[in-house]
């Protein structure tokens, strides 16, 4: 179905039907102006917005738009995890070109309300617009937690221990698969019209005929013994399950950011925010199987795409040297190093013993290239 045949305030109406309150802070919804919400009693609220653009932070030829609803969620839920707080609404506003048909802007909003079940947060208005050059997605979320539990990226302080969830490096990892595949694929389409042009220009319709069938036949690529790594970049998932871990441990973040720049990025804000610097070690940096066989296949160095390859949504954080054993004792959560004196900088203490500054190479979608 036509987008036009239904218009912005059909095309609302048909997405918002199957969305549920879940908050009693949720008043009111879609349907006004504004929603309304009222806060908890002795809680603050914290706000996040994100900005998803087509070609510049996803690629629709290999981003289905099931798993861009979800992970256009995620992104959001992540940060308001990282000041350890818990997602409660958002707002969803959306930019559509019209090579989007209904049913596209549909699968897009289901993936949108996974996520959302997942974590219990409630869909409560936003925009929609058209575009002249794609897909745009605008997400603020909104999350309450209580003043004393709120952490911030300026709390680290020297001889703090610093952590890290998960494992680093496989959501890039995932991105380099599908864009090698990307360009294979091209690459065999291209060839393949190049001698469809051939053909037609020589009048052989056999030939014609043959090359058009092998072009709706091109096979896809096969992703065996790489699923996690394709999952990892194309349906990521907020560490909620970190924060109620932490929580029922007694312990509380000094300081925390979630990873979605790069690892290195995202320590270098912690520290300069906190007026500290941190030596953090190559040996214990978390990777998964997948991520370190796929660096050796493409030629790439494991622990640089884990120092900077960005979306892995993890939570990157620090804890008080006192709570060294109760935070080791805390299953995927890996103690990468500690917090120093500004003046000693911040640096990576290879597997060798060597010392290098840290750099922030991740992601910076301003930066000149």
């Amino acid at each position: 179905m036509e987008i036009s045949e239904l218009g912005e305030f059909g095309l609302i109406e048909r997405l918002a039907r199957e969305i549920e309150v879940k908050n009693e802070g949720t008043v009111k919804g879609i349907g006004d102006d504004c929603a309304v919400l009222a806060p908890t009693a002795g809680m603050r609220t914290v706000v996040t917005t994100d900005l998803l653009v087509e070609g510049v932070h996803f690629d629709l030829s290999y981003v289905p738009l099931l798993h861009l609803g979800y992970k256009a969620v995620m992104v959001n839920l992540s940060d308001i995890f990282a000041m350890n707080a818990r997602p409660r609404q958002l707002t969803v506003s959306l930019a559509i070109s019209s090579k989007f048909c209904v049913e596209d802007i549909e699968a897009l909003y289901d993936g949108m309300r996974k996520a959302c079940t997942k974590w219990g947060v409630d869909i409560v208005g936003g925009d929609t617009t058209s575009s002249l050059t794609g897909l745009c997605i605008s997400i603020t979320a909104i999350g309450e937690a209580r003043p004393e539990d709120i952490v911030l990226r300026s709390g680290a302080r020297p001889n703090d221990l610093v952590c890290v969830s998960g494992n680093l490096g496989a959501a890039y990892m995932g991105l380099q698969l599908l864009e090698r595949e990307k360009v294979i694929y091209d690459q065999q389409v291209a060839d393949l019209r190049k001698r469809m042009g051939d053909a037609k220009a020589k009048g052989d319709t056999s030939e014609l005929t043959a090359l058009n069938a092998q072009l709706s036949t091109l096979s896809q690529p096969d992703f065996s013994g790489r699923e996690y790594l394709l999952e990892r970049q194309l349906k990521p998932e907020a560490r909620g399950d970190i924060i109620t871990v932490l929580q029922q441990a007694g312990i509380h973040p000094t300081s925390m950011m979630d990873v979605s720049d790069g690892l290195s990025s995202e320590l270098l804000h912690i520290c300069r925010q906190s007026q500290t610097g941190c030596r953090i070690y190559e040996e214990r940096l978390p990777l998964d199987y997948q991520t370190a066989a796929m660096a050796e296949e493409l030629n790439l160095n494991v622990s640089t795409c884990a120092l900077n390859g960005g979306e892995d949504y993890e939570l990157l954080f620090t804890v008080p040297l006192e709570q060294n054993d109760a935070v080791q004792a805390l299953e995927d959560i890996r103690v990468i190093g500690y917090i120093t004196d500004a003046d000693k900088g911040c640096a990576l203490i290879t597997r060798d013993g060597g010392e290098f500054a840290l750099k922030a190479q991740g992601w910076n979608p301003l930066k000149k290239e």
